[in-house]
């Protein structure tokens, strides 16, 4: 009888290595906190050095450059970003009438409010002389939360009935569907499905950023009722627009 085949087990990392990733998460935590008291635009590498006892030159060993540590700030804050909204979806009732895209955007809101230093690490003006590394983890990061969003705005809607909803007529181009749309995001969806998510979203982040910034202060405790009602009109909006199967021409 042949011998069961041993189950694969992944070598530990080494000691070295280990030591090197809690180095890391501490230099991160370091420029987390120096943004979070500072504001995007007063990250140092060397307030971030001087802050965990150790040298430019050493932090230079994990970090070979600013950018690089801003590429690992930004990407970690997307991803926590991400896991609010995923976890706010998740945890709405199956038996509730509250929709799960609704309880998206509100975990949205919730970290923005929460965080407001990094959201605007992520949406305010942007860092001069730096630049995301194109197709780098930013942007894998981003694309997460993109992704989330997209599933629970259509999540009940097919190919043929995204691409049938009803709107003004879109640009050329974008009836075209361009190619330099990226694979995997948005560029999976039929034209009108793009139009509509991306007013959604642009509904959504701006109300947020109205929001983070200030400028929605004079509403008072009321901003959690307004942005709530507003996301489920804006959600119904959108899926008035969206035929129902039985709808859809033969």
């Amino acid at each position: 009888m042949p011998a069961a085949s041993a189950t694969h087990v992944p070598p530990l990392p080494s000691l070295r290595e280990r030591r090197r990733a809690a180095a890391t998460r501490e230099i991160l935590e370091a420029a987390e906190s120096q943004v979070t008291e500072h504001g995007p635009t007063a990250l140092s590498l060397r307030a971030v050095a001087r802050s965990l006892g150790m040298t430019v030159q050493a932090l230079y060993h994990y970090f070979p450059s600013r950018d690089a540590l801003l590429t690992a700030l930004i990407t970690k804050a997307y991803d926590e970003l991400a896991t609010a909204v995923q976890t706010a979806a998740d945890t709405t009732p199956p038996d509730s009438d509250l929709p799960r895209m609704v309880a998206a955007a509100e975990g949205y809101r919730r970290w923005a409010i929460e965080h407001p230093e990094l959201f605007q690490l992520l949406y305010g003006t942007p860092l001069r002389q730096y630049e995301a590394p194109l197709g780098g983890p930013t942007t894998t990061a981003m694309s997460r939360m993109g992704e989330i969003f997209q599933r629970e705005l259509f999540a009940p809607f097919t190919h043929p009935q995204l691409a049938a909803a009803a709107l003004p007529p879109l640009p050329p181009p974008l009836r075209a569907h361009p190619d330099h749309l990226p694979p995997g995001g948005v560029g999976d969806l039929p034209p009108p499905a793009i139009a509509l998510l991306m007013s959604a979203w642009g509904h959504m982040h701006g109300l947020v950023i109205l929001e983070v910034f200030g400028h929605t202060a004079f509403i008072g405790d009321h901003q959690a009722g307004i942005f709530h009602l507003s996301m489920r009109n804006l959600i119904e909006e959108v899926h008035r627009r969206i035929p129902a199967l039985e709808d859809l021409p033969d």
